[in-house]
C-alpha cells in the first residue's frame, strides 16, 4: 500500500481521562500495535505513580516504549524522536493503522512534526539560570518566564527546572520569546496522522485524578517512591507524584498533605496538557464516554477523506 495510506493514530488529552483504555480498544479493532509517548512511563522503576499499564493491559495489546528504560538512563526527546519513527517504520510493513497514546505534549509533537529547531545561545546563560535556581528559586525562574514568554508559561511542565531554564535561556539569549521557535518547520512524514482528544467537563476530569490517586496509594506509592528515595535528585523523578512523597519521606510534610498536594500538582498538569493540546485545531475531540464504534467510525471517515 502506498506510503500516504498508513496512518498513525495519535490519542491524546488529559491525564485520567481514559487515552490506555481507549488505545488498546482501537489496537484491537485495527489489528495493531500501540507506541506509547508517554515520557514517565519509560521507566521501569515508576510504574504505580505514572499509571503504567497493568500487566493485564500490556496483554490487550502489543504496546512499544513502556518501562524500556531506567531512571539512570539520560533519554531526551531528540532520542525518543529517533526510535519511535524506526519502530514505526517497522510496523508499517506490516500495519496500516499504528496507534500512538500519551499526554506528554512535547514527545507527541516530536514524532508527528518532528522537532524545533533552536537557535544557539550562550552556555553562560544557562550556568546564570542554574545559579538562580539554587540561590532563589525555581518559583523565581518560573516568573521570568511568565514576563518574557506568557504563552511558554502556560504550555510546558512549569514545576521542571529544566523545562523552566531551557524556554529562559533562548528567550534571554535571542530575546524572543521561546515560542515563537515552535513549529516553524513540520518534518514530512511518510504516514498521515489523525488525532484524536478525549476530554470532560472539568470537574470530571478532576474528579477522575483525585480518585486516581487514591487508588495509587492504595496500589503502595509510598513504598514504590520509597524505595527511590536515593535517587531522588535524579531527573526522571522530579515529577508529581513521587517529589510530592519524597517531601513526606524527608520529614518536611504529613502524608495527607502530600497526598493532597499530588491532587492539586496533578489537576494543574491536566490544565496545562489540556492547553497544550488544544493548540493543534486539526485534533477531532469527543467526550470520553463515547462508544469506540462511534470514534471508529470518525476515523474511518477521515481516512477515506483523507485518501480522496
Amino acid at each position: 500500500m502506498n506510503s500516504t495510506h498508513k496512518y498513525l493514530i495519535s490519542i491524546v488529552g488529559p491525564t485520567a481521562i481514559g487515552k490506555t483504555a481507549l488505545s488498546i480498544r482501537l489496537a484491537q479493532h485495527f489489528n495493531s500495535e500501540i507506541i506509547s509517548a508517554d515520557s514517565r512511563q519509560f521507566f521501569k522503576e515508576m510504574q504505580i505513580g505514572t499509571a503504567a499499564p497493568s500487566p493485564v493491559e500490556l496483554k490487550g495489546a502489543k504496546h512499544h516504549f513502556i518501562n524500556h528504560k531506567s531512571i539512570h538512563d539520560h533519554y531526551s526527546v531528540g532520542s525518543f524522536e529517533k526510535d519511535a519513527l524506526e519502530c514505526l517504520e517497522a510496523l508499517f510493513k506490516n500495519h496500516d493503522v499504528v496507534i500512538m497514546v500519551g499526554g506528554s505534549g512535547l514527545y507527541v509533537d516530536a514524532v508527528i512534526h518532528g522537532l524545533d529547531d533552536f537557535p544557539d545561545v550562550d552556555s553562560a546563560i544557562r550556568k546564570r539560570l542554574n545559579n538562580e535556581l539554587k540561590t532563589k528559586s525555581l518559583e523565581h525562574l518560573q516568573n521570568q518566564l511568565k514576563s518574557l514568554d506568557l504563552p511558554s508559561y502556560q504550555t510546558i511542565a512549569i514545576d521542571n527546572p529544566h523545562r523552566v531554564i531551557r524556554a529562559l535561556e533562548i528567550c534571554i539569549g535571542t530575546g524572543k520569546p521561546y515560542s515563537s521557535f515552535l513549529n516553524k518547520g513540520k518534518a514530512k512524514r511518510p504516514f498521515k496522522t489523525i488525532s484524536i482528544g478525549l476530554t470532560a467537563e472539568r470537574q470530571t476530569i478532576y474528579d477522575r485524578i483525585n480518585k486516581r490517586v487514591d487508588i495509587m496509594m492504595e496500589q503502595g506509592l509510598l513504598n514504590e517512591v520509597k524505595s527511590l528515595l536515593p535517587f531522588k535528585n535524579l531527573n526522571a523523578l522530579n515529577t508529581v507524584g513521587y517529589k510530592e512523597l519524597f517531601n513526606y519521606l524527608d520529614g518536611e510534610w504529613e502524608l495527607d498533605f502530600a497526598v493532597s498536594e499530588i491532587k492539586k500538582n496533578t489537576r494543574r498538569f491536566a490544565k496545562r496538557q489540556l492547553t497544550w493540546f488544544k493548540k493543534n485545531e486539526d485534533t477531532l475531540w469527543f467526550d470520553y464516554l463515547t462508544p469506540t464504534e462511534t470514534t471508529t467510525d470518525r476515523l474511518k471517515k477521515s481516512m477515506e477523506d483523507e485518501s480522496k
